[in-house]
């Protein structure tokens, strides 16, 4: 989140930016999961407004999910001021230590070991205190200590609070009524299929998302009509293979916002073995997906051309002719990929690591970022004729 001296709140009366039109059938943002590091999304989300730039449809996993709600359950003039405030809200320690706060204003221009120390510090106190409005450690701690509690009590941490803290800052009234298509992922633990729920067809509780966000064993399965769910990033971190694969195609440009990076150096401590395998584990292989629809959308383009060169009427009567005209298809995409990149004092700790400093610097990178990206004013424009699908990202040329 910015800082008051580089940020100024827009007034509670202020109209909202012109709405930017762009020459896409839909646009689409997807937020992959990663903890406290998803103040780096709403700084993605405010670049986004600043530009006037509106998703039609946001989707998300874990908290991509809960900055999803945020999104689709307020109105543009509102949006950013309501993401802050939630961020705000849980980036706040269950217990509150004024000396803590105090200190963060003589730490942060020092930077380096100082400041790896005090992430370290703020780290533990979510470990040991939870976070307000979000998670808070069970007591007493029956299920940490491997008693039958029953699966939606099975977790080192309540999760309760967080059905209060979203309905404060999301109207889902305004999820459900249609106006911006929301989808989340979770995993059915029973079964281990990845679920998908969708305001388009059913209608979206907290509950929902709060399940997209349910991490074993730290955070409880959620229970919803019958069935138990844990976090999606089990199975996929982010969404966008199924927003690319939605039926009716459609001319679709993504903003996939990745909290992850599968590139990273080569770690030498035990320490960084493990945040290097938190990388691997979670980066969404946006790469291998992109990749892969390419191909497939360009064959389905192929099959399109080969079809509109055959006589009217001659594939009326075919059956398989039939099934390669319903294949066939010559929409284009386009994705602007974000990636949030590491600062030198994190490490294991920083997907729960959620002091107010950090939030304001991986908002502030979101916001940058977001900047750098939309200055390819050539990146919004539709893909030439004969090219099917493009990725974008300003870190890679």
């Amino acid at each position: 989140m910015p800082r008051d001296d580089d940020h100024r709140e827009q007034p509670l009366t202020a109209l909202p930016r012109a709405r930017r039109e762009l020459p896409w059938e839909t646009v689409c943002l997807v937020l992959q999961g990663g903890g406290a590091l998803g103040s780096y999304q709403a700084g993605v989300v405010e670049g986004l407004d600043e530009a006037g730039i509106e998703p039609d449809w946001v989707a998300g996993i874990s908290i991509g999910a809960l900055n999803s709600a945020i999104v689709a359950g307020n109105p543009r003039e509102t949006r950013v001021r309501q993401l802050r405030a939630f961020w705000e809200h849980i980036c706040r320690p269950a217990v509150s230590l004024p000396t803590a706060e105090m200190f963060q204003a003589f730490i942060e221009p020092l930077g380096g070991e100082a400041r790896k120390a005090f992430n370290a510090f703020e780290a533990w106190r979510a470990t040991t205190e939870g976070q307000s409005g979000f998670f808070s450690p069970r007591w007493p701690p029956l299920g940490p200590l491997g008693l039958r509690v029953g699966a939606g009590s099975a977790s080192y941490y309540d999760t309760s609070a967080l059905k209060a803290t979203l309905e404060k800052y999301a109207d889902f009234d305004r999820i459900n009524d249609g106006a911006m298509r929301v989808s989340v992922g979770a995993v059915n633990v029973r079964t281990g299929n990845f679920a998908y729920f969708d305001n388009r067809r059913t209608r979206l509780r907290p509950e929902h998302f709060i399940a997209s966000g349910a991490l074993p064993p730290a955070f409880p399965a959620v229970e919803i009509d019958g069935e138990f769910y844990w976090d999606g990033g089990l199975v996929s971190n982010t969404p966008l293979f199924e927003v690319l694969n939605a039926r009716p195609r459609r001319d679709t440009l993504t903003f996939q916002v990745d909290l992850w990076s599968a590139i990273g150096v080569l770690p030498d401590s035990v320490f960084d073995v493990q945040a290097r395998m938190k990388d691997i584990q979670y980066s969404s292989r946006t790469r291998m997906v992109t990749n892969l629809f390419a191909t497939e959308q360009h064959y389905r383009r192929v099959l399109r051309e080969v079809i509109d060169r055959l006589p009217e009427g001659s594939c009326d009567s075919d059956a398989w002719c039939r099934q390669a005209r319903e294949l066939a298809c010559g929409k284009r995409y386009g994705v602007i990929h974000l990636i949030y990149q590491g600062k030198e004092w994190e490490g294991l700790s920083k997907d729960y690591e959620f002091g107010p400093m950090t939030l304001r610097e991986h908002w502030r990178s979101g916001l940058d970022d977001i900047r750098a990206s939309l200055a390819h004013e050539d990146w919004l424009a539709l893909p030439p004729d004969g090219l099917e699908f493009v990725a974008h990202d300003f870190r890679r040329g």
